[in-house]
C-alpha cells in the first residue's frame, strides 16, 4: 500500500500524521510511504529523518492526494484538502465530525472511506487514540489558564498556588475522565484548591483512591455545578461523550455568576464546547472576553508542544496504521472491532451513530458499511 502524509495546515498545527520511526515500521512491512517536504519540521522531524527510512518526500499535498492509498493525518482534513479526496481512498485522522456539517458533507461526497482516531475503542471502553492528546490537553489546560488569568492577558490576577497569607485560586473540572484527572493533577501540583465535578460514583471513588487529598470530587448536579463555578477563579470543561456534540453544561446567564476575569478553558471545543459562549480559537490568537470571563478555546491544544504530542499519538496510532495497511480497511476491522467503531464515512454513507444523530443524517452500521 502506499501511504501518504500531508503537511497539516490548520492554523498553528505543528504535528505530523506520521513519525520517522512509524515510516519506517510500515516500510519494514513492504509498504510504500510518500511524505510532504517540510510536514515534520514543527515537530522536529526534518525530510532527512524521513528519507533515512526510505520514505519518499515530495513537494506538494497534491502528489499526497493524487497518488496514496491511505491518507494519515492529525487534525481533520481542511475544505481544501478535502476536494483532494477520493472515492475509495482512506483516511485515517482525528475527524470530530458532529459540530462540523461542512466536513461531513465534504466527506460524504468525496467517496472515501474515513476512520477517526477519536471513535476507536479498546476492550476496556477506552479510546486509545484520543487518549494521548486528551492527556496531554489536560496538562496543557492548567497551564494556559494559569496564563489567562494573569492581570495582562485580562484575567482576575489570581496566582494558581498563592502565597503565604494569600489563598490559591479556586479551580473547578467539569468531568473526571482522562481530561479532567490530568488537568487536577497539574493544576493541585501548582497549588491550586482544585474540585473535580462528575456524575460517576465509580469514577469520583477512583479518583479519590488514587489521588487521595491531593484535589476534591463533588457529584455534578446541576445545583453543585452552578454553586462552584460562580466561586471559582477558573473552570475547566473537560466533558467528553465519544464522537457526539459536547453537552452545554455552563449557560450563558451562570457566566454573569461568576467573578470578574475568571477563566474558563474548554477543552471539549474540538466537539462543539461544553460551555455555551464557547467558540474556536487559534495559538495566535487564543482569548476572547465574553460577559466579563475570559475564555480559552483553542481547537487543537496539544499542537502547542508538538513534538510530546506527534511521538505521542504516533506510539498509539502504528499498530492501527499497519494493521490497515496490511490487510486493507475491510480485513482490519473485521479482524477488530474496536478498529470498525473508528468507521464514520464508508462510500457516501455516515456510519457512526452518534454524528448522524447530531446532524440529523441517516446512519449505515458499520458492519454492513463492510459489505458495501
Amino acid at each position: 500500500m502506499k501511504i501518504g502524509c500531508p503537511k497539516e495546515i490548520k492554523p498553528q498545527e505543528f504535528r505530523v500524521g506520521l513519525t520517522p520511526n512509524a515510516a519506517n515500521e510500515a516500510i519494514g512491512h513492504g509498504h510504500t510511504v510518500i511524505i510532504q517536504k517540510k510536514a515534520g519540521e514543527g515537530a522536529g522531524f526534518y525530510d532527512t529523518d524521513y528519507s533515512a527510512v526510505g520514505a519518499q518526500i515530495v513537494d506538494t499535498a497534491e502528489e499526497i492526494f493524487s497518488t496514496a492509498n491511505m491518507i494519515v493525518k492529525v487534525k481533520e482534513p481542511q475544505a481544501v484538502e478535502r476536494k483532494m479526496l477520493s472515492e475509495g481512498q482512506l483516511l485515517f485522522t482525528y475527524l470530530h465530525l458532529a459540530p462540523d456539517p461542512d466536513q461531513t458533507h465534504d466527506l460524504l461526497a468525496s467517496g472515501c472511506t474515513a476512520i477517526a482516531y477519536e471513535t476507536v475503542t479498546d476492550h476496556i471502553g477506552g479510546l486509545p487514540l484520543l487518549a494521548p492528546m486528551s492527556e496531554v490537553a489536560g496538562r496543557l489546560a492548567p497551564q494556559v489558564g494559569a496564563w489567562t488569568l494573569q492581570k495582562a492577558n485580562g484575567g482576575r490576577g489570581v496566582l494558581m498556588g498563592g502565597v503565604p497569607g494569600v489563598g490559591p485560586a479556586r479551580i473547578v473540572i467539569i468531568g473526571g475522565g482522562v481530561v479532567g484527572t490530568q488537568a487536577a493533577r497539574i493544576a493541585a501540583g501548582m497549588g491550586a484548591d482544585v474540585t473535580v465535578l462528575d456524575q460517576s460514583l465509580p469514577r469520583m471513588r477512583y479518583l479519590d483512591d488514587t489521588f487521595g487529598t491531593h484535589f476534591k470530587t463533588n457529584y455534578a448536579s446541576q445545583g453543585d455545578t452552578a454553586e462552584l463555578v460562580s466561586q471559582a477563579d477558573m473552570v475547566i470543561g473537560a466533558v467528553l461523550i465519544p464522537g457526539a456534540a459536547a453537552p452545554k453544561l455552563v449557560t450563558r446567564e451562570q457566566l454573569t455568576t461568576m467573578k470578574s476575569g475568571a477563566v474558563i478553558v474548554d477543552v471539549a471545543i474540538d466537539q462543539g464546547g461544553c460551555f455555551e459562549t464557547s467558540r474556536a480559537t487559534t495559538h495566535e490568537d487564543p482569548i476572547y472576553n465574553e460577559e466579563g470571563i475570559m475564555h480559552y478555546c483553542v481547537a487543537n491544544m496539544p499542537g502547542a508542544v508538538a513534538r510530546t504530542s506527534t511521538i505521542a499519538l504516533g506510539n498509539a496510532t502504528m499498530p492501527f496504521m499497519l494493521a490497515l495497511a496490511d490487510k486493507g480497511w475491510q480485513k482490519a476491522c473485521e479482524d477488530n472491532p474496536h478498529l470498525l467503531a473508528g468507521l464514520n464515512i464508508h462510500a457516501g454513507r455516515l456510519t457512526y451513530y452518534a454524528v448522524g444523530k447530531a446532524l440529523g443524517i441517516n446512519v449505515l452500521t458499520p458492519n454492513l458499511a463492510l459489505k458495501v
